[in-house]
């Protein structure tokens, strides 16, 4: 299995931990910090490019991410340094998507066409709500007004521009989401990322929730109701769901995140980036520090890998179901026995294929959409 990674690709990403505020929901490796030596942090990312490519040499590199945190407070010279040093120690793809996370209170004009001269060619915008009011409640720092005009800039310079949206959020009813989502759709866009509200132990949220204090959450049934309404509104719209929480036209999926749902091989690097790594036949999970500072000094010293772990073929299997059964296209069920060394159970399948939850088409195995909305409990059967 030394060349099962091939299956999915390679990529690249780099996380930038900062930001100019912590949102109340997440639960990502994200800090506010007012001094930020950029020159220090691209030592370190330069140095983890090199150790990572010695690892990975004569790869061709399909995708590189630039996640965060937020991103686009990078300084575009930070952002065209990293994508030079990749483009010169791996092979570039002809087609290489690279995506750069942006919040709109961070989006100026000249800063954009700085990312695009750069090398960046997709941008993924951090949105949330089309709501004002609903965007204070998230911690959000723009409003409706300034998110538009960042999409906009965002157009002018780029031709692929996706954006998040969170549903399901505090006080929410079904039918300001159906317009919501709709007035979304009006925007010239090919691929929008839609997720639900999950409420993360660790984060502000969490803490008000776990006193009683986070009120006008939906009940389940009500945010089912938002999912299924998100299916049949963007499908409508020609944005058919690709993934259990995006979509795109035909042709415009994200290709780094179908290298994770594909299970393919990613280096990792930044502070509390994970990978995924084939080296002499063997898969390994490796993960870098969490500490934003502790990271940067591991790094510039060429360590900034803080442990790697193998990943024997059944966890591989395993991990492959989680994510394969996430895309529309499904999983490949001989890719799968390969990994594994058996057969999906059949009892099982014929089960899920009789109550409508998978479908098994030209040697694979995919979800429905009445088995996306219940993904977890059908990955579940899988697996036991």
């Amino acid at each position: 299995m030394a060349d099962d990674w091939r299956n999915g690709g390679f990529g690249l990403y780099v996380h930038w931990p900062f930001c100019e505020a912590k949102c109340p929901y997440c639960d990502f490796n994200s800090h506010v910090s007012s001094n930020i030596d950029q020159k220090q942090w691209l030592e370190s990312y330069l140095s983890e490019l090199r150790r990572s490519a010695s690892e990975t040499s004569n790869r061709v590199l399909n995708t590189i991410f630039f996640g965060g945190g937020t991103p686009s407070l990078m300084n575009p010279e930070t952002v065209a340094a990293v994508i030079d040093e990749a483009r010169a120690l791996w092979h570039p793809a002809n087609d290489m998507e690279i995506t750069l996370e942006a919040n709109p209170g961070s989006v100026e004009a000249g800063r954009f066409a700085a990312y695009r001269d750069a090398g960046v060619n997709r941008i993924s915008m951090g949105i949330q709500a089309l709501n004002d009011d609903d965007l204070r409640r998230l911690g959000r720092i723009h409003t409706v007004a300034e998110a538009r005009a960042a999409f906009d800039t965002a157009r002018n310079c780029f031709d692929r521009v996706s954006f998040d949206l969170i549903y399901a959020r505090q006080h929410q009813t079904l039918e300001a989401w159906r317009s919501e989502l709709t007035e979304a759709l009006s925007m010239a866009i090919d691929h929008l990322s839609l997720y639900q509200l999950t409420i993360e132990d660790g984060t502000a949220f969490g803490d008000r929730y776990a006193v009683g204090k986070l009120r006008g959450l939906p009940e389940d049934d009500k945010a089912a109701d938002m999912y299924l309404a998100t299916q049949e509104i963007c499908e409508a719209h020609g944005l058919p769901a690709y993934e259990v929480s995006n979509h795109a036209r035909p042709g415009a999926e994200s290709q780094h995140n179908l290298i994770y749902w594909r299970y393919g091989d990613y280096v990792g690097i930044g502070p509390g980036a994970h990978g995924r790594i084939t080296e002499n036949g063997q898969k390994y999970a490796t993960e870098t520090y969490l500490n934003p500072q502790r990271w940067l000094g591991a790094a510039k010293q060429g360590v900034g890998e803080k442990s790697r772990s193998v990943l024997p073929l059944e966890d591989q299997a395993n991990e492959y179901l989680m994510m394969g059964m996430r895309i529309a296209e499904g999983l490949d069920m001989d890719r799968w026995h390969a990994l594994s060394g058996r057969s999906l159970p059949p009892e099982v399948i014929d089960h899920l294929t009789d109550i409508n939850m998978v479908q098994r088409r030209n040697g694979r195995l995919a979800a429905t959409s009445d088995g996306r909305a219940v993904l977890n409990a059908v990955i579940r059967e899988l697996l036991n």
